[in-house]
């Protein structure tokens, strides 16, 4: 059987329609986290992006989760957003020394959302790629690069983002461009087109034709781990596409503690 994995979540834990449809009613606040952890093998965090974290919190979400579960974490906008990749250095260090070590084995990969606007440049995305350790508090780093621009769909952009170790994010979104590289060393997928009229958010054969992906990706001569993230789209039926995912992948919940 292979090593590799694929994990399965969406993006965040916090959004009142699920309540609805996902978490139990009654279900505390606070216990949302330890509910989702346990039906989801992963969860995509986007406040990282908009706002700095203290190490409590990591240490929090490590502890409230179960062995095996990640988080995949949204770099902080001042690492990104900026005219200028190469001068992020400051910011990039501040984001990773801002505790993630404390989520430990939890740590996921790492995204690297650029602007939407921030064109294919060579020269400085070498240089900011070249800020990127490889690694934090002894664990190895996955880095995921989120790039929007029609520009980076090339060869010479894989192949610069290969050399420094970097995925891509492979999206179905029709609004940005849709970028494929089989060679990477994991893959990463933000999956965008969720339809409320569709109780799973996709047609089942779409999510038939995502799990066979799945399954080839990380079986074969060269066995690759997967990550698989429901965001947006019609984010309220995000829950249901992810579960319906993992059953097809042979995944079954676990019941969260008292």
């Amino acid at each position: 059987m292979s090593a590799a994995q694929v994990r399965v979540g969406v993006g965040g834990w916090t959004f009142e329609p699920w309540r609805n449809n996902f978490y139990p009613k009654a279900l505390p606040h606070s216990h949302e986290l330890r509910y989702a952890s346990r039906h989801l093998t992963a969860i995509e965090v986007n406040g990282t992006f908009y706002s700095t974290f203290q190490a409590p919190t990591f240490a929090k979400w490590r502890d409230e989760t179960p062995d095996g579960f990640v988080f995949s974490l949204k770099a902080h906008r001042s690492t990104t957003h900026r005219r200028e990749l190469a001068t992020a250095g400051d910011a990039i260090e501040r984001f990773l020394a801002s505790g993630l070590a404390e989520l430990g084995d939890k740590l996921g990969p790492i995204v690297w959302p650029f602007m939407p606007a921030k064109a294919f440049d060579p020269a400085d995305l070498e240089a900011f790629l070249s800020l990127l350790p490889s690694e934090l508090a002894g664990r190895p780093l996955r880095h995921v690069l989120d790039v929007r621009h029609p520009s980076f769909d090339c060869e010479a952009y894989l192949q610069l983002a290969r050399r420094h170790g970097c995925v891509t994010v492979h999206t179905d979104s029709p609004k940005w461009a849709n970028i494929v590289d089989a060679q990477a060393p994991f893959a990463y997928l933000r999956l965008m087109r969720s339809q409320a009229a569709l109780p799973t958010g996709y047609p089942p054969q779409a999510l038939d034709d995502w799990a066979d992906g799945c399954r080839r990706w990380t079986a074969g001569a060269r066995p690759r781990d997967a990550f698989v993230f429901f965001i947006n789209g019609d984010k309220e039926r995000a829950p249901a596409a992810a579960t319906a995912l993992l059953e097809r992948l042979g995944w079954r919940p676990t019941v969260a503690p008292e």
